[in-house]
């Protein structure tokens, strides 16, 4: 049976963190809001936890799942190396809607599906999002979606798409961009965009020193 936080109301929200940290360690599935778009997310570290988010999006694990972090310090970890430009992105833009895809690093424990040894990264600018991650660690993260349906701008409809599959949901009321996270490929060094959303290939050009049409090559 799930269960609903309203995250405007500060004893419920507390109440809601509390409940998803606890299910997370269960293995189970919790709806979160974030800037772009709702998030069906488990622990990154569980694959069991993983396999039923693919599951519950009826997706393959040719679409490995990006994974949310809640602090800059933590990509460190996580990542084989961090260049100057995955820096500068970084400081330009998190927490925000960027997506960053790095190499990670060999020595992680986890399976986030077929990623051939990469793991897209962002840290989202969301209080309740950062909070949560903050407490329970790097998160698996999708959109809160079946795959293949408009993604999830407001709790009501992530639920009506998922239902029971998840534990837990985290009401942060509409979210503010209500499109989905610019997606930037930087592990094969230059940076490349592979999907265009709420940040501007403009803006990213500016801060990596290259033309929209080389990142967009």
């Amino acid at each position: 049976m799930s269960s609903d936080f309203d995250c405007a109301e500060p004893a419920s929200r507390a109440a809601g963190l509390l409940a998803a940290r606890s299910a997370l360690r269960a293995g189970k599935l919790v709806v979160l809001p974030t800037d772009t778009l709702y998030g069906i997310g488990c622990d990154a570290f569980d694959s069991n936890a993983v396999t039923a988010l693919l599951r519950a999006k009826g997706r393959g694990r040719d679409m490995p799942v990006p994974v949310l972090i809640g602090s800059w310090n933590t990509i460190d970890g996580l990542v084989f190396s961090v260049s100057p430009q995955a820096r500068d992105l970084t400081r330009a833009f998190w927490p925000g809607a960027l997506s960053l895809v790095v190499q990670q690093a060999p020595s992680l424990a986890w399976d986030l599906g077929d990623a051939h040894g990469t793991v897209m990264l962002r840290m989202p600018l969301h209080p309740v999002a950062i909070e949560l991650l903050r407490e329970n660690g790097p998160m698996a993260v999708s959109s809160a979606n079946i795959s293949g349906r408009a993604p999830a701008t407001t709790l009501g409809e992530a639920k009506e798409q998922l239902g029971g599959a998840v534990s837990v949901y985290l009401d942060g009321g509409p979210c503010e961009q209500g499109m989905a996270s610019t997606i930037v490929d930087i592990s094969q060094g230059q940076p490349r965009i592979l999907r265009e959303g709420a940040v501007s290939a403009a803006a990213i050009a500016e801060v990596v020193g290259l033309s929209v049409d080389q990142l967009r090559g």
